[in-house]
């Protein structure tokens, strides 16, 4: 369990939301509204960022294998033979394809590659509402909405209610959001979501502040991820 890395601007952050939630979701005229995302995502959606560090495997070509091969500040790796590649904001799997792309023809006939994170340093996620310990808290890989709030160390059992666990996410520019049941999840009845950098995850009840209870009200309560 990671200890917080920094203090939750509460205010900025209740603000931003309940504008949010009075101006309705801002989208470019003419531009098509994004998909709406169910729960059944895969590790694999895990995004890299800068400083993340990660494992680059070439089958059976051991020279062009890295271990612990950090992204820089502008969000590229660089390797043998084929230089520099942007890796921030793909997914491992993203990342593995373009690299065999990269490889394919020219120096290997059908490379095979596998990318993995070793440590991930930029993905954060912001953990509020009924928990023990509010704050924001860095992903050490690919993380579960249960994960993240035991970040948080848990619900706060006096005050938490568990069948409303919100979400909020910018899919696209758009806000969105979306409203799981953490006893379901826990029971096995239901998918433990993936969470993404710079989700904000709250955990309703009744000891929460009256800002956030109007903000969450307005979320539909629904385990999908939609504009609100």
């Amino acid at each position: 369990m990671m200890p917080p890395k920094q203090t939750l601007p509460v205010y900025m952050l209740l603000s931003a939301l309940a504008l949010a939630v009075a101006t309705g979701p801002a989208s470019a005229q003419g531009a098509a509204p994004p998909p709406v995302l169910g729960v059944g995502n895969s590790m694999e959606e895990y995004r890299l960022g800068p400083q993340d560090k990660i494992d680059v495997n070439v089958y059976q070509v051991k020279d062009l294998t890295v271990q612990g091969l950090q992204i820089d500040s502008a969000g590229n790796i660089f390797l043998p033979l084929i230089g520099g590649v942007a890796a921030s904001g793909l997914t491992p799997s993203q990342l593995a394809n373009e690299i065999a792309a990269r490889l394919k023809g020219q120096y290997l006939q059908e490379p095979q590659v596998s990318v993995s994170v070793r440590e991930a340093i930029s993905q954060k996620v912001t953990v509020d509402g009924a928990v023990v310990q509010p704050g924001v808290y860095a992903m050490s890989g690919p993380t579960t909405l249960l994960q993240a709030v035991a970040m948080a160390k848990g619900a706060d059992n006096k005050y938490a209610n568990l069948k409303r666990v919100t979400v909020f996410r910018t899919v696209d520019g758009q806000r969105q959001a979306a409203v799981f049941d953490l006893r379901e999840i826990r029971a096995g009845r239901a998918a433990d979501p993936v969470i993404h950098s710079n989700d904000v995850i709250v955990v309703d009840g009744s000891g929460v502040k009256g800002v956030w209870r109007e903000i969450l009200g307005a979320v539909p309560v629904l385990s999908i991820f939609r504009a609100y």
